[in-house]
């Protein structure tokens, strides 16, 4: 287990630097230059000696921003920064740090949203496909395999859109859109997150209700269930501790793989809910083309990813002994 861990840990190190090698490159081939946003806006950061010798120019505030040098030297600076004093650097706007102003407060409200979303998520997958499973061919496995295609036919942002509009329309409503903390006040924080929350894990749920309703399926017809039934065991003991758990696998696989859809429907839906995670903050960073922002942004993200896929694989281990780690 030892060496299997250390053995991946060490494989997502040249993940990592591809994953920042291509956000960071990736960013810089987007139309427009924060360059050009900088000169019409930002002439206030020149010094006096410098307004009075003819005011701020492109040149300066290339060599200012550092820049003035091909891309692959600022990245190899960016990723030095990093590697040696674990920095993410500032701002290219407001010269502040990157990971203490901006990544850092906005992680929790990301892993809130991320967590209740797939709590929400498999609340409704995992008793919906078992459910379905169980009573196969009957009335509620037409309406779970029904909800789970609707599921994977609607787009989160579509039902978000619905959402906002409909009830402020016709019932005066709308969604709270100041953020509240959890520790300051608990109840208004879960009002606030539980409709992005419900919408986001209630789109991803519908392949999870397939899947786990095909291993459910599977595992029903093992020779092993049938000795279970015909000992007499009542149906709750039969499906949780036969059946639910050696169907988990390849559950827990595509849950895995789910997480980092998760993440990308929270970039939409924290940018429509006005929640300050790092979705919108990579929104915001890319309307105004602070690359310095998108790229430390971007590298938490694919870094909480790797670590979720990691623990993914060792969650394999635990629901089934025979598999060995080597």
């Amino acid at each position: 287990m030892r060496t299997y861990i250390i053995r991946r840990l060490l494989l997502t190190i040249p993940t990592l630097l591809l994953v920042t090698m291509l956000v960071f490159l990736s960013i810089h081939l987007i139309p427009g230059d924060i360059l050009d946003l900088l000169m019409s806006s930002s002439v206030s950061q020149a010094s006096g000696a410098e307004m009075s010798s003819g005011g701020v120019t492109r040149e300066w505030l290339e060599q200012k921003l550092g820049l003035d040098v091909p891309i692959h030297i600022q990245y190899g600076r960016w990723l030095g920064n990093i590697l040696l004093h674990g920095d993410l650097g500032t701002t290219l706007t407001t010269d502040e740090p990157v990971w203490e102003t901006f990544v850092r407060p906005r992680i929790p409200v990301s892993l809130e949203l991320g967590f209740i979303s797939l709590l929400i998520l498999l609340l409704l997958a995992v008793p919906i496909g078992t459910y379905s499973a169980i009573r196969q061919n009957t009335l509620g496995d037409y309406v779970g395999r029904g909800l789970s295609i609707l599921m994977l036919s609607i787009p989160e942002f579509w039902i978000a859109t619905i959402v906002l509009v409909f009830p402020s329309i016709y019932f005066g409503w709308s969604p709270p859109i100041e953020y509240v903390r959890l520790m300051e006040n608990p109840r208004q924080n879960l009002i606030m997150f539980l409709i992005p929350a419900a919408i986001l894990g209630t789109v991803h749920s519908g392949p999870l209700m397939r899947l786990v309703r095909t291993q459910m399926l599977e595992v029903l017809r093992q020779d092993y269930v049938r000795t279970a039934w015909s000992k007499g065991l009542q149906e709750r003991v039969v499906v949780v501790r036969h059946v639910l758990k050696n169907g988990m696998i390849p559950i827990i696989t595509l849950i895995g793989l789910q997480i980092p859809l998760l993440i990308g429907g929270a970039v939409i839906l924290e940018q429509m809910f006005v929640l300050p995670g790092l979705g919108r903050l990579i929104v915001q960073s890319l309307l105004g083309r602070d690359y310095a922002i998108v790229a430390g942004a971007g590298l938490v993200v694919a870094t909480t990813v790797v670590v979720i896929n990691l623990a993914v694989d060792l969650a394999y281990g635990f629901l089934d002994p025979r598999i060995r780690y080597g």
